[in-house]
């Protein structure tokens, strides 16, 4: 068996903390290299090799891909949806530059890259997208910098698979719940910032309006897809754009309820902000059937499943009893 050597860009997010966790524990902990472009209070520093990388240093890039020679590198390194509004021409830049750096060297004779990994989302869709059951191909009509750049980023996937025969494999990521990093400011990370307020303070002010439906995937789910994506056969992956995949949908206050069964006396109010447009563009409920289909995606968790797991891990992380 190959030995394979991982490296995982970006890996201080919510993602990427979690990913290099699971990998590590697949892989070994010295065959998982961990990269961000700042070096944060994680896990990841503890248990194996970490490198600081600004993937738009071509310099550093090329120094890092001489020192490991990795097998399989997942390129999660980008400005959020939220984020990229308020930097629009730097989010441009760092998401799409990043994955030409490392599209290319995945395409050079001899390069030791075997599988590519890019994380899209469901910031690709757009306002003329069915927002019900939304199909893996239908308008693509995206309206914020970040969707613009991951459909662009899709495209170029598929072109440097065709072309170059480059193995890149990606999945539209729904909101992504966890409880192992801090809600990082995108659309969806209400849903994570819920949980915390409902344990310290018993209140949520919610920057999306009541009935606001957006489709979510718990973070153990995101990482079983991730993996299985990863390590399907090759001629499993028979869409080499992104695969849409879905866990649950719901609303500001549907997880709130959730909540409640737990903490009774937690509420929510409602504080609708500039990414309350954002959200009304995107799909409320995701078919994922392709996904199911090609490489046998199920996820294991529903919204209740979650509420009791996200609220029981914080508040050990906490101290709150």
């Amino acid at each position: 068996m190959k030995k394979e050597t991982v490296l995982v860009i970006g890996s201080c997010g919510q993602l990427g903390t979690e990913l290099v966790e699971a990998l590590r524990g697949i892989y070994g902990n010295d065959n998982v290299i961990a990269s961000d472009i700042r070096k944060e209070d994680s896990e990841v520093f503890e248990t194996g090799p970490f490198e600081l990388l600004d993937i738009l240093n071509v310099d550093r890039w090329k120094e890092i891909l001489q020192k490991y020679k990795p097998t399989q590198v997942y390129h999660l390194a980008a400005l959020l949806s939220a984020t990229a509004e308020q930097q629009p021409e730097f989010a441009w830049k760092l998401n799409m530059q990043g994955l030409f750096h490392v599209l290319d060297a995945a395409k050079e004779p001899g390069t030791s890259i075997g599988r590519v990994y890019w994380p899209s989302s469901i910031a690709a869709f757009g306002p003329n997208t069915p927002r019900f059951e939304t199909p893996q191909y239908g308008p693509m009509d995206p309206t914020t910098v970040y969707g613009i750049s991951k459909y662009a980023g899709e495209l170029y996937i598929q072109y440097y698979y065709n072309r170059y025969g480059v193995d890149t494999r990606s999945l539209r990521y729904p909101g992504l719940i966890g409880h192992k990093s801090d809600p990082g400011g995108g659309t969806t990370d209400y849903a994570v910032a819920i949980y915390h307020d409902a344990l310290k303070e018993k209140h949520h002010t919610c920057f999306l309006k009541e009935g606001t439906i957006l489709p979510m995937l718990y973070m153990p789910d995101a990482l079983k897809a991730t993996l299985e994506v990863m390590h399907a056969p090759s001629e499993n992956i028979k869409m080499r754009m992104s695969y849409n995949l879905a866990g649950m949908s719901f609303a500001p206050e549907e997880i709130a309820n959730s909540i409640k069964k737990h903490i009774p006396d937690f509420n929510i109010s409602y504080s609708p902000d500039y990414r309350q447009a954002i959200a009304d563009t995107w799909p409320a409920v995701i078919d994922d059937s392709l996904a199911h289909e090609h490489w046998g995606w199920k996820p294991d968790y529903d919204l209740n499943q979650m509420t009791e797991s996200m609220l029981g891990n914080i508040s050990r992380k906490l101290g709150i009893k």
